[in-house]
């Protein structure tokens, strides 16, 4: 929106006024670079250790179900509509091959409710069809994968 304006502004605008509105974007760009570097959790697993920034994108102390046999049809939006009936549901993701684009047969999704994440799976796991294959369900393990040490570090 100040960009907008600032294009729209630009030749009425004297010039102290417009290195004020330049030094607010930048600072706004600044903020959101270092918020994203805030939520990358370390992570921990096979020996390894690296920084995972996708997980800022989840509700903090979710319930995660992971979703497998996921065919390549399936997108974010269909394994969203699977779960949506789920009052405590929050989000869905298909894990997809950064080169190709293409799904890996996976994806997670995300309940405020312990109680619903066992419902989902005691009434989906392997009767509910996600595109054109039955889902196989399991409880996530990311927490597990989570490097703590590192996190307080972090803080």
């Amino acid at each position: 929106q100040a960009q907008v304006l600032f294009q729209k502004d630009a030749q009425t605008i004297n010039p102290e006024a417009l290195e004020n509105v330049k030094a607010a974007l930048a600072s706004g760009d600044n903020e959101q670079k270092s918020e994203a570097k805030k939520r990358a959790i370390p992570r921990k697993a096979a020996g390894q250790s690296w920084e995972d920034s996708t997980l800022g994108d989840w509700p903090e102390n979710d319930f995660r179900l992971f979703c497998g046999d996921l065919g390549n049809e399936v997108n974010d939006e269909v394994l969203t509509k699977a779960f949506t009936r789920f009052p405590s549901f929050n989000m869905a993701r298909v894990v997809r091959d950064k080169r190709t684009g293409k799904t890996k047969g996976y994806g997670f999704v995300s309940f405020s409710s312990a109680a619903d994440l066992a419902f989902a799976m005691k009434e989906m796991n392997g009767k509910f069809y996600v595109g054109n294959r039955p889902i196989k369900l399991r409880k996530s393990t990311w927490k597990e994968r989570t490097d703590y040490e590192a996190l307080e570090k972090q803080k």
